[in-house]
């Protein structure tokens, strides 16, 4: 299924070969099988860290005996400073809690522009542990807290204390020290807003940026704080940690249903990130010679991949099968690349996609379009498209109704098509919390507050005003303009000019009823995470989920030796190569 030519020359006419149709790509269960790509927000940023020689300090180290104090790293890069400001406290294991409602962590952190002052950390002091309920400048970039993992913490600080390093195969089973609750950026609780980052902090500049190197300090706190009460506890005796197992350990990061509505509300945004994925995609399969070389970097890099999901170690069982059909598609697709059956000699990878596509799950499709772009150094050059968008809708008034309703099934057919009549169509209903204002989602037939539903809703919004159209066209007086038809009934304003503002786009929608009884958030999840770069997705129910970050990556240490973006997939096996 690919968009027609004339689509495809008008919204991506530098792409080499077909885009895939966005009925294809936006559906909800195959945006929920996305996997991180070199295009991944982390990715671009340890590109950009260890092509710039960002420097990293430590600035101030007032950690006790029990590892609990402050902590300031100072990070330098182009001539602009910034501090990341940690306060750890002590945290008893019955409030230790990764859901949004916790209100004590081990550790809480802030991201600033410029040193920071006595007087300013003072008031950190105050304001951060409180997380949402402090009060900041524009200063702070990043606001987050975070966890200890208490499979994984204390086991490795025994092992340093004791003079030796960490099991990796148990370290394999969680693969982080700590895990963040939450990371707040952009403007929330007075910090610096988006237009500001843009504008002063450069090396932030690139969607996420500031929130993933926020996590990516913690990685490094996490490290230091294990070998700090590793040599209080057993100083004669207390080692460093080796550095391929530093590399190993990632960030881990527990996701809710606060992530959702970001892909509603923002559609332009996501159909630019959807794009240049899917250019990166349409390069790597039509423009990307296939080669030798290719053809045993792709072996290497699956057989990587295979045992990498076989290490993914996650308790639900849904997932669990999951991965276990992937690693066996893999498993397989790999035993056919080596076999006489592989059409050798082919210009592109074209014959190989469509060989995924019919005999393997989306899951192992959307793999192998992760790993072909992995082949790919030109995928790298797509990273500079994930720029900001103009998100404003634009009312057509002049548009005829007659041409509005061919907009409405040319583009929204999708939702046409869903029977809004029954019950499970109408299972569910979004609404935020009064507590934290975070988005919650409720059973519409069992709970109360439906009144005060959130308009995600797109499908159903969509079905609405479709039929308030044709009813208003069938009219004897009836509206010819979408100007007369927004004044007879107002409320259809907001539906109609979104829909002729998503109809300039290649992508965007997601084409789900997301009120639907069968619809699972942790798609919508694990879509938006995929763009962020996480991996080892661990659901603990069907509203929130543990995964890792920056697992593989190069730390602290690394930055200023050689580097190759090859830190994807990361394995147990003791690996001592320069990062």
């Amino acid at each position: 299924m690919v968009l027609s030519e004339a689509i495809a020359e008008q919204r991506a006419p530098q792409s080499p070969g077909p885009l895939r149709d966005p009925a294809l790509v936006m559906d909800i269960k195959r945006l929920g099988s996305f996997h991180a790509t070199r295009l991944s927000f982390m990715r671009f940023l340890m590109r950009r860290l260890m092509g710039e020689q960002w420097q990293i300090s430590t600035a101030r180290n007032e950690l006790d005996e029990e590892g609990y104090g402050t902590v300031v790293y100072r990070m330098q890069a182009n001539g602009n400073v910034y501090n990341w400001v940690a306060f750890s406290q002590y945290l008893p294991d019955e409030l230790r809690n990764d859901r949004v409602i916790a209100e004590q962590w081990d550790v809480t952190m802030a991201l600033c522009a410029g040193d920071v002052s006595d007087a300013e950390l003072a008031d950190l002091r105050r304001n951060v542990p409180k997380q949402e309920g402090g009060r900041y400048n524009s200063k702070v970039l990043v606001l987050s807290r975070g966890n200890k993992s208490s499979r994984n913490f204390a086991y490795v600080v025994d092992c340093l204390a004791a003079g030796r390093q960490p099991d990796m195969q148990k370290l394999a089973d969680v693969g982080y020290l700590y895990r963040t609750t939450a990371v707040y950026g952009s403007g929330k609780f007075g910090m610096a807003d988006w237009e500001k980052v843009l504008r002063h902090c450069s090396e932030f500049a690139h969607p996420f940026s500031a929130e993933m190197f926020n996590c990516y300090m913690l990685r490094h706190f996490s490290v230091q704080q294990a070998e700090h009460l590793a040599s209080i506890k057993s100083p004669d005796s207390a080692v460093a940690m080796d550095v391929h197992v530093q590399r190993f350990l990632g960030i881990g990061n527990a996701t809710g249903l606060g992530m959702a509505p970001y892909l509603i509300r923002h559609p332009k945004l996501i159909s630019r990130w959807v794009l240049q994925r899917e250019k990166a995609i349409a390069h790597a399969v039509y423009a990307n010679a296939v080669t030798p070389d290719n053809e045993a970097r792709l072996r290497t890099l699956l057989a990587q991949a295979i045992q990498h999901v076989r290490e993914t170690n996650v308790p639900d069982q849904a997932q669990r099968f999951c991965n276990d059909i992937l690693a066996r598609e893999m498993q397989a697709l790999l035993l056919w690349l080596r076999s006489a059956n592989y059409p050798a000699n082919e210009s592109s990878w074209a014959a190989l996609v469509e060989y995924v596509n019919q005999h393997y799950s989306v899951e192992t499709q959307e793999m192998i379009n992760s790993l072909l772009i992995e082949l790919d150094d030109h995928s790298c050059q797509a990273e500079a498209q994930y720029t900001g968008v103009d998100e404003s809708y634009h009312l057509q008034p002049a548009m005829l109704l007659t041409q509005l309703q061919k907009l409405i099934e040319q583009h929204y057919d999708w939702a046409l098509s869903i029977d809004f009549d029954t019950e499970a169509a109408n299972h569910f209903f979004w609404y935020r919390s009064e507590e934290k204002m975070e988005p919650r989602l409720g059973e519409r037939f069992n709970e109360p507050g439906a009144d005060r539903e959130m308009p995600l809703t797109v499908a159903r919004q969509v079905r609405h005003c479709y039929d308030q159209l044709l009813s208003c066209m069938a009219e004897a007086d009836a509206p010819q303009t979408v100007a007369e038809l927004v004044i007879d009934v107002p409320e259809l304003g907001g539906i109609i000019k979104r829909m002729q503002s998503m109809a300039q786009e290649c992508y965007g929608e997601i084409r789900a009823n997301l009120a639907d009884k069968n619809m699972l958030p942790l798609d919508l999840l694990r879509c938006k995470l995929s763009f962020f770069g996480v991996g080892k997705f661990d659901p603990k129910s069907s509203l929130w989920v543990r995964n890792t970050m920056f697992q593989g990556a190069p730390v602290a240490a690394d930055i200023g030796q050689p580097f190759s973006d090859d830190w994807f997939f990361p394995v147990a096996a003791a690996d001592d190569r320069a990062a």
